[in-house]
C-alpha cells in the first residue's frame, strides 16, 4: 500500500521538525481520494469488512493528525510572536529611557524618570489605578492604620476632574459647607489638573490645627467658591440609630468601617418589638469594607446573590450570597442614596432593589463599582491596581453607571402650610417652660437634649425632602403590608 505509506511519512516528519503543514487541501483530498478508492477495491475483491473498516480509520487518524499538527504549530507560533513583540516593547520602552536621561535638558535620575513612567503608566489605566512611591505608599499606611489629621473628605477622579464624592459627617470638611459632587480646581492655589488621586490626598492631609483653602465650582454656583477649612483629627463615627414617631427606625450609615454590620445588628434588635419599618439613609456614604455591606443586605435579604465580581482571572471572580440565618428582620425599608452614594454604598442599595427588597429614594449615585488591591514592588513601593468589577445580583454594572434609585427626589425641604393657631400655641408653651425653667431651674434640659439626639422631629423631616419622602413611603408600605 505505497499510498498509506507514503502519507503517514509524511505526517511524521512534518511533526518531528515542528513545521506548518506545507501541503495543500487540493492535494490532501486527492490523496485521500487515492487512499479510500484503493481500500474500497481491495475490500470488494476480497470482501473483508475489516480491512474496509480499518482503512476509514486509518484515514480519520491521519486528518485528526494533520490537523492536530496545524494547531500545535500554530500555538507555537502565536506564542513565539508574543514573546517577540513583549520583548520589542521592552527594548523600546529602554531605549527611550536611554535617550532621554542622555539628552534631556534637565539633569534627571534613573529611578526619577522610572517614577514618572510607572505613574504614567498606572495613572492611564483607570481613574482608581496608580503607583505608589516610598511616600504614597507610607501614607497609605497611615490612612489604613493610624491615626492622621485631614478634612474628612472622600474624593474621585469623574470625567478628569477631581470630585469629593462625599464629605464624613461631623468632619471639618463637612462643618465648612464642602458639599457631594464639588469639583476641587485648586488645592492652596495650586491646580488639581493633572493630579492624581493620592497626590491631592497626600496635599490635603497635614498637621492637626493648620489650615488649607479649596476652590471648588459647585453646580448651580455662578463662580467658583474658595472654602477655608482648618485641618483636624478624623474620628468617624459610623452608625447613628434614631426613632422617627413610634413605630419607624432611622439608621444612617456615614461609611463602612469594621464595626458598621455590629452596630446596625444591635440597632436593630434593640427595638424589633416595635419597629414597623426601617429608613437606611446611605447618602454621602463614599463606602469602606465590602464584607460589611453583604453583612448589611444579609440582615434584610434571606436567600439568594448579594454581589459578585469578575475580573480578568477566573481566581479573581466570587460571588457573595445571602444566608436565611443571618436574617434579621422582614419589615418595610427605604433606602436613601445621593451622587455621594459610592462603592459599598452603591452595593447594599442596588443589591436590595434587585431583590425588590426596598425602595430607593433619592439620587442617582456616583458609580464606583471596582475592586482595587495593593500590590506591593518592593518594600517600601507599590501599585494599586483596579482587578475585577462588582456586578449587582441582576448581572448589571454599577461602574460608571451607579444605582438609579425608583423615586427621584432632589434635596431641599418641603413646603409645609404653617398654621398660625399652631404657632401661637408653640410660642406659649415656650414661654411656659422658660417660666417653670426659673422656678425649677435648667435640670430637666440636659435630659430633654440627650432624648432629642436619638429623635427624628417632624420640624426636622420637613427640612429634608428626600427624607420625608421616604418616611411617607414607608408609612404607606407599613399599612399595605398591616403591621
Amino acid at each position: 500500500m505505497p499510498y498509506l505509506i507514503k502519507f503517514s511519512y509524511y505526517i511524521k516528519s512534518n511533526l518531528n521538525k515542528n513545521y506548518y503543514i506545507s501541503i495543500s487541501f487540493k492535494l490532501l483530498f486527492k490523496q485521500l481520494f487515492t487512499i479510500m478508492s484503493f481500500l474500497l477495491h481491495i475490500g470488494k475483491i476480497m470482501k473483508n469488512k475489516k480491512l474496509l473498516t480499518l482503512g476509514f480509520a486509518s484515514v480519520t487518524v491521519a486528518l485528526a493528525l494533520l490537523f492536530s499538527t496545524n494547531l500545535f504549530a500554530s500555538d507555537a507560533e502565536k506564542t513565539k510572536s508574543k514573546e517577540a513583540s513583549r520583548l520589542e516593547s521592552l527594548a523600546k520602552f529602554t531605549k527611550v529611557i536611554s535617550i532621554v536621561e542622555q539628552y534631556n535638558v534637565d539633569d534627571i535620575t534613573i529611578e526619577e524618570l522610572m517614577d514618572k513612567a510607572l505613574e504614567g503608566m498606572m495613572s492611564n489605566l483607570d481613574a482608581h489605578s496608580n503607583y505608589l512611591t516610598q511616600k504614597d505608599y507610607k501614607n497609605l499606611k497611615v490612612q489604613t492604620n493610624g491615626e492622621f489629621g485631614g478634612l474628612g473628605i472622600t474624593v474621585g477622579i469623574r470625567d478628569g476632574a477631581l470630585t469629593v464624592i462625599a464629605p464624613i459627617e461631623g468632619t471639618p470638611a463637612d462643618k465648612a459647607g464642602i458639599e457631594a459632587g464639588d469639583i476641587i480646581l485648586k488645592i492652596n492655589k495650586e491646580s488639581t489638573l493633572n493630579m492624581t488621586i493620592d497626590e491631592a490626598v497626600s496635599i490635603m492631609r497635614g498637621k492637626v490645627g493648620t489650615p488649607i483653602e479649596l476652590m471648588v465650582v459647585r453646580e448651580g454656583e455662578s463662580k467658583p467658591l474658595t472654602i477655608k477649612i482648618v485641618r483636624g483629627i478624623i474620628t468617624i463615627e459610623s452608625v447613628y440609630a434614631k426613632s422617627i414617631g413610634n413605630d419607624i427606625q432611622y439608621i444612617r450609615v456615614t461609611s463602612f468601617d469594621k464595626k458598621v454590620d455590629e452596630e446596625i445588628s444591635k440597632a436593630i434588635k434593640k427595638r424589633k418589638s416595635s419597629t414597623k419599618g426601617i429608613v437606611l439613609d446611605l447618602r454621602n456614604n463614599p463606602g469602606g469594607l465590602l464584607d460589611q455591606a453583604v453583612g448589611l443586605v444579609d440582615m434584610f435579604v434571606d436567600e439568594g446573590d448579594i454581589v459578585s465580581q469578575k475580573g480578568r482571572n477566573k481566581a479573581d471572580d466570587e460571588i457573595y450570597s445571602a444566608k436565611s440565618s443571618n436574617t434579621l428582620t422582614d419589615v418595610p425599608l427605604v433606602v436613601l442614596v445621593n451622587g455621594g452614594s459610592a462603592s459599598a454604598s452603591e452595593i447594599v442599595s442596588g443589591s436590595l432593589q434587585d431583590h425588590k427588597r426596598a425602595i430607593v429614594v433619592g439620587q442617582n449615585t456616583f458609580g464606583k463599582g471596582s475592586v482595587q488591591v495593593v500590590l506591593p514592588i518592593t518594600e517600601e513601593e507599590a501599585i494599586k491596581l483596579t482587578i475585577a468589577r462588582y456586578y449587582l445580583p441582576s448581572g448589571r454594572t454599577i461602574q460608571a453607571l451607579g444605582v438609579k434609585p425608583d423615586i427621584e427626589v432632589f434635596p431641599g425641604e418641603a413646603t409645609v402650610n404653617k398654621n398660625e393657631f399652631a404657632i401661637k400655641e408653640a410660642d406659649l408653651k415656650k414661654h411656659l417652660e422658660e417660666e417653670l425653667e426659673k422656678v425649677d431651674g435648667k435640670k430637666e434640659e440636659k435630659e430633654t437634649q440627650k432624648d432629642s439626639k436619638y429623635i427624628i422631629t417632624d420640624e426636622m423631616i420637613n427640612k429634608d425632602m428626600q427624607l420625608k419622602v421616604g418616611v411617607d413611603i414607608l408609612k404607606a408600605l407599613i399599612i399595605t403590608k398591616g403591621l
